[in-house]
């Protein structure tokens, strides 16, 4: 256990945090920081490595299962410890202060800072619909290299899409720099609205856009299940498909990120984070449903038309823009890019406003910056805003989005684990300390929710689709070891 005042107390004794988070909006938290671009996206990819639309679907409902159980398990350690930092707390006071850097040195290097690069990368994107001068095209006026790595090649620079990408990060920095309630504004509002707009899509979908053509290729005899061969082989390479999936579902534990500034926490934690869990893994069930249901899952991958490429070579990846194609005709591709502009810009809203509190709370351990333990007159750590900006910056000009979001997962699921595990020994360490809440079907549901991150993770380490990125991403938390040594032996002056 830290021998650092606790964050709750500091915080409270100083009047630091304001409490605006009410249970709506701690749901819209939770919910629009997992809705981003990844459920408009990934299944193409997931489809060409399951080519299937029984096993497509078992992806989400995976992710579903997988997500909603550590949900679950964390209501525990929130209600616990309702401060700011969140899953920082929960294994720092379970694991040790190193454990607790470890996680918040991974989350600033690649978890957070990366997954607000990819999304805003991904916002480029589809505003490259609406703007066709937008496209991926690095500019030759700006410092650019390719570095070649085993897992392909990775082109640093600057195009129109990340200069997008750029800008919307730092629109959202200075909203959330104005205070926690404009914040929460933007995210409740955005949140409502990319919501809703999904589940149209999932109505249209299952309704008057029902196709023919597509229903019939997935969903006739033999059809739906593929005639899959189920090898371990193939067990990896759909355990490695996970990836987008999970991404897709990611950020749910934000919340408990901005916990010193939810309304009566100790309630409102636990059902928010299974609230907003159970909404939208629901949803996306629902989305790859309606897809099916639009486009046939077997495409060819140079098809002349929307129905021919089918969900596996949809144009650049994106289904939610053929499936609208289909249902609205030209229009539709439009009316999918402004919806997906809209959740891309709220998500990553949802991430800026709440990673920063756990540098803030590193800080305050005197494990980070200490100017990043400070908060400004609006009552939010400004400097760790600006410095999570500076550096999501940096990743947006070196990785395209599916190359930033394989870094990404692996290192989450880690921590994921870890922290669960830290919820047994604290059952153990602190058996008479207050909970609120105790976590739903402890200890089976949370064991297995460890069984299920740890194996996806070391699938993800022996794929080779995955590999490389999941060996970097083990590479960067070993890295925060003796980073972590080093930081300890700082003299205070060294940090300010």
């Amino acid at each position: 256990m830290s021998n650092k005042p606790d964050i709750g107390d500091a915080t409270a004794s100083s009047g630091g945090f304001v409490k605006a988070l009410t249970l709506t909006d701690a749901t819209m938290l939770v919910a629009g920081s997992m809705i981003g671009s990844g459920i408009f996206i990934v299944s193409a990819d997931i489809s060409r490595t399951v080519a299937s639309p029984l096993w497509l679907m078992l992806a989400w409902v995976a992710a579903g299962v997988i997500t909603m159980l550590g949900a679950l398990a964390y209501g525990e350690l929130a209600a616990m410890y309702p401060h700011a930092g969140g899953q920082y707390v929960f294994l720092r006071e379970s694991m040790g202060p190193m454990m607790g850097f470890l996680y918040g040195w991974t989350l600033f290097i690649i978890i957070q800072t990366g997954t607000i690069a990819a999304v805003a990368v991904a916002f480029g994107r589809f505003l490259g619909v609406l703007w066709p001068a937008i496209t991926p095209d690095l500019f030759g006026w700006f410092p650019q290299h390719q570095f070649v790595t085993s897992g392909g090649s990775i082109d640093a620079g600057l195009s129109a899409q990340r200069l997008i990408a750029l800008i919307s990060i730092w629109i959202l920095t200075w909203v959330n720099l104005r205070g926690i309630r404009e914040g929460k504004l933007v995210q409740t509002t955005l949140t409502i609205v990319k919501t809703g707009a999904l589940a149209l899509l999932i109505i249209l979908g299952l309704t008057i856009g029902r196709n023919a053509q597509a229903i019939a290729a997935n969903f006739s005899s033999g059809a739906f299940s593929g005639g899959v061969n189920i090898t371990s082989a193939f067990m990896v390479a759909f355990g490695a498909s996970l990836v987008g999936s999970l991404f897709s579902s990611d950020a749910w534990n934000n919340v408990t990120f901005a916990a010193a500034e939810v309304q009566n926490p100790k309630r409102n934690l636990p059902l928010a984070l299974f609230l907003g869990t159970a909404l939208v893994s629901t949803l996306y069930l629902l989305a790859n449903v309606a897809y099916l249901n639009v486009l046939p899952l077997h495409g060819v991958k140079d098809g002349a038309s929307v129905l021919a490429r089918g969900i596996q070579f949809a144009t650049q990846d994106r289904v939610g823009s053929a499936a609208a194609e289909v249902i609205f005709g030209a229009a539709g591709a439009t009316i999918m890019a402004c919806a997906i502009l809209i959740s891309t810009f709220g998500c990553n809203n949802g991430l800026i406003l709440s990673g920063a509190r756990v540098y803030y709370a590193m800080a305050r351990d005197r494990l980070f910056f200490r100017s990043v333990g400070k908060l400004n007159r609006n009552h939010v750590p400004a400097a760790g805003l600006i410095a999570q900006a500076i550096w999501a910056s940096f990743l947006c000009l070196t990785g395209t989005y599916s190359q930033l979001l394989d870094y990404v997962i692996f290192a989450a699921l880690i921590f994921y684990a870890l922290t669960t595990i830290g919820l047994f020994m604290l059952r153990a360490k602190r058996p008479d300390a207050d909970r609120p809440y105790k976590a739903f079907g402890y200890p089976v549901l949370p064991a297995l929710y460890i069984l299920l991150a740890s194996t996806i993770a070391v699938v993800l380490l022996i794929a080779d689709k995955t590999r490389t990125q999941a060996l970097s991403g083990l590479v960067i938390v070993a890295i925060g070891i003796p980073v972590y040594y080093l930081w300890r032996r700082m003299e205070p002056e060294q940090q300010a």
